[in-house]
């Protein structure tokens, strides 16, 4: 049985990449190295990124990556988001009903934001 969901993503703009999610997105580190970084989303679900240099996996550039995580308040993630300097699209409804939201991280993986 899963106990817990990491995601891992490799990147070769690895500092710029951290700096997003960590003081950009304010996402907890819950344990860093020197090339690799754990995020928590929750109590079961981390994002870590790791530098490709020192990696035997290179990035994807964001190619057929979409980080999708679901939120409380989707007004209020997108605010947030925007005020910590990102550029959000707009809010939008999916055909089923969610209401959505993406951004792009530097190293070009998509991120959407859903919930009601």
């Amino acid at each position: 049985m899963i106990k817990a969901v990491n995601t891992i993503l490799y990147c070769s703009k690895w500092d710029d990449t951290v700096r997003f999610y960590r003081d950009q997105l304010k996402l907890p580190v819950s344990f860093s190295t020197d090339w690799f970084v754990e995020f928590s989303l929750n109590a079961m679900s981390r994002l870590s990124i790791a530098d490709e240099k020192r990696a035997s996996i290179k990035t994807s550039h964001g190619k057929g990556i979409t980080l999708s995580w679901e939120v409380d308040r989707i007004e209020r993630a997108w605010a947030d988001v925007q005020k910590n300097g990102i550029a959000p699209t707009l809010i939008r409804k999916h055909p089923w009903g969610a209401r959505f939201f993406f951004l792009f991280d530097p190293e070009g993986h998509r991120i959407e934001f859903w919930g009601s």
